[in-house]
């Protein structure tokens, strides 16, 4: 099954990450052409349009365009959070896996994982409260916010529905905590459960949603919330060095990926193709909800290696293979890798 990755002479299919994606005529346009303003000194005009659709869209009373969306939760978490209080999150969840324990050098908060006692990467609301129960002591450590993921990464793009949304924030709001979602990509969720993207955020104190990822602007996520919390936001985005001048040229490219975000269906399905696909071919498969694809293998280092030799790229993650798909990687391209797998197997 191996293959030279130095001897290939196809093209290579970037199944890496929906973050792979390059603006299409019409949103370099839309970039070339975006009315702009210093947003540090009086705001970006473009800039403004992109945040107040983001919280239309999000159910929330303002938005923030932040560079990325590691900075979004970390000025989120940093907000909500004292000096060494603890915060929930989902086991594997990104603020706690992929942001370099920046929750907790940055923002001060203790991680607690839970674990998936409700589907992969959903904790019950049961868990939410005895795990957000405090000690007692002064010198227990206390529990202030919940930061749930929708949809999870590490548990291959799994979704939280509406209703166990509502309960983990009910059971939150009972035991005195706050409620972050990390929506990087709720809008693959939002169209997966047929629902709209504020159907996912309701209750919750703060989101942060990713334009970079599923919808494949260039750079750049949002954090919304109250109107008082994105006053603070800014400031603290200031502070973390996010402040951006003529930043319209980037959130017009924004805009344009907010435009047609049930084109995620597309990637949802080919999704579903190559796993199809694989499990045929003998692969181990997590059947997808979304548009990342996990797979188990016994040496996750020596099948990206041999994928590679294929002109197929993916990366590891949780130990086994993942495989993204987005808006550059149609049908016959999943058609393509499923045939150069077959044929190298």
């Amino acid at each position: 099954m191996w293959c030279d990755p130095f001897v290939t002479k196809t093209a290579p299919i970037d199944l890496r990450s929906d973050t792979v994606t390059r603006p299409d005529e019409r949103m370099s346009a839309a970039m070339a052409d975006a009315e702009v303003g210093d947003d540090v000194l009086d705001r970006d005009p473009t800039m403004r349009e992109l945040e107040l659709r983001v919280a239309e869209l999000l159910g929330t009373e303002d938005a923030l365009w932040v560079p990325s969306g590691t900075m979004g939760n970390l000025i989120a978490l940093s907000l909500h959070l004292r000096r060494g209080d603890r915060f929930l999150a989902p086991r594997g969840a990104h603020v706690l896996t992929h942001e370099l324990g920046s929750a907790a050098w940055l923002a001060g908060g203790m991680p607690e994982p839970l674990n998936w006692d409700a589907g992969p990467g959903r904790p019950s609301a049961r868990l939410v409260r005895s795990e957000s129960t405090d000690g007692g002591g002064y010198d227990s450590l206390r529990s202030s916010l919940l930061c749930l993921e929708n949809t999870h990464n590490e548990a291959g793009g799994a979704v939280i529905p509406p209703d166990e949304h509502a309960q983990l924030v009910a059971a939150a709001r009972d035991n005195g905590l706050r409620v972050h979602v990390d929506g990087a990509r709720i809008f693959n969720a939002a169209v997966a459960l047929g629902v709209q993207p504020a159907t996912l955020t309701v209750g919750a104190d703060t989101v942060q949603t990713c334009l970079s990822k599923g919808l494949g602007a260039p750079v750049g996520s949002a954090v919304a919330g109250s109107g008082e919390f994105v006053e603070e936001a800014r400031r603290m985005r200031k502070m973390l060095g996010g402040g951006v001048r003529q930043g319209g040229v980037l959130a017009a490219a924004g805009l344009v990926a907010l435009e047609d975000t049930d084109r995620l269906r597309t990637d949802h399905d080919n999704a579903a193709r190559l796993a199809t696909g694989l499990t045929e071919l003998g692969w181990s498969v997590t059947p997808p909800r979304t548009n990342i694809v996990l797979a188990a293998v016994p040496d996750v280092g020596h099948s990206l290696e041999w994928l590679s030799g294929l002109g197929v790229l993916a990366v590891p993650m949780a130990g086994r293979v993942r495989f993204v798909t987005h808006r550059d990687v149609g049908t016959a391209d999943i058609d393509e890798v499923l045939r150069r797998v077959g044929n190298a197997s």
